[in-house]
């Protein structure tokens, strides 16, 4: 069992029970889930040795659901996974993607639907960053994507995501892909979604405590972004702004980022005691958060 059903079963363990009541009626149905329960696991079967068949045999099940149901929309996670980490076709795997974005609305409930779409973006953001594969399935060696098609895959998650009008996972989607793009110097691209998050916190609800916290990682991207083009005036203005920020419960390593900015920033300026507390409260925060970056 891949990580791809336990976060299914996880997620289906976690539903209450409403009390329904189920009649033997329902056993054909039955029989007709398990009939689709088999494909899926032969499918998983080939996906090793045989990954175009594997393909064709998700593709079956997804051909013969009459609805949208879960699963459909394992078959086109697992065909996504295939075509974009095992037969490295960047493009094929973005059409199946998206095809199971429309799944995201009744299919399945929306937590797994959300852990699905991290899980994806994750890997398809490892192999357009670094040209590693990640999950070491197939084999195959390193995936190379455009940045082009890359954004693609963003692109239609963010429309997926604001269709459903689900703000929260659209601004994690963002972020992730600000992360991205930092990772891989794409400025231009950088700057106008650091812009668009900045619009998206200013319209959200004042009342919302996470707020702040999100307004943070946002200047924690904006302020890395600034120290690498060496723009130590917008640099220095972001800082001030860190500092400003009320009602946040950053990530420890957000604030060492910040902080590490922060030093650099006041050794520039050859403010040493600035620098060396800023350093030291960086190295606290990273330390705190267990990333490596505390011993660089």
């Amino acid at each position: 069992m891949d990580e791809d059903d336990m976060d299914y079963l996880e997620q289906a363990g976690s539903d209450e029970d409403y009390g329904l009541e189920y009649s033997d009626d329902e056993s054909d149905n039955d029989d007709g889930s398990q009939d689709v329960e088999n494909m899926y696991y032969k499918a998983k079967g080939l996906k090793e040795d045989e990954p175009e068949e594997a393909l064709k045999a998700f593709r079956a099940i997804v051909t013969s659901q009459s609805e949208k149901n879960e699963w459909g929309f394992k078959a086109l996670k697992q065909s996504t996974k295939l075509l974009f980490l095992v037969l490295q076709r960047p493009a094929d795997a973005l059409a199946t993607y998206t095809e199971l974005l429309t799944y995201t609305k009744s299919a399945v409930t929306r937590n797994y639907s959300e852990k699905s779409i991290n899980s994806i973006l994750d890997y398809v953001g490892e192999g357009g960053k670094s040209g590693k594969k990640k999950g070491g399935v197939g084999g195959k060696g390193s995936v190379k994507v455009d940045v082009e098609v890359l954004e693609k895959f963003y692109e239609v998650t963010r429309e997926a995501l604001a269709e459903s009008k689900n703000d929260r996972l659209s601004t994690k989607t963002n972020l992730k892909l600000a992360k991205l793009w930092l990772d891989k110097k794409e400025y231009s691209r950088l700057n106008k979604l650091i812009r668009d998050l900045h619009e998206a916190i200013s319209a959200g609800d004042d009342s919302d405590q996470s707020k702040g916290t999100v307004l943070l990682e946002v200047y924690a991207l904006e302020i890395q972004m600034y120290n690498e083009t060496k723009n130590f005036k917008k640099l220095k203005e972001i800082y001030n702004a860190c500092l400003q920020v009320r009602s946040a419960i950053p990530h420890p390593r957000i604030m060492g980022v910040i902080r590490e900015c922060g030093g650099k920033m006041w050794m520039g300026e050859k403010k040493w005691n600035n620098a060396s507390e800023d350093f030291f409260e960086s190295f606290k925060n990273y330390d705190e958060a267990g990333s490596p970056q505390r011993i660089q």
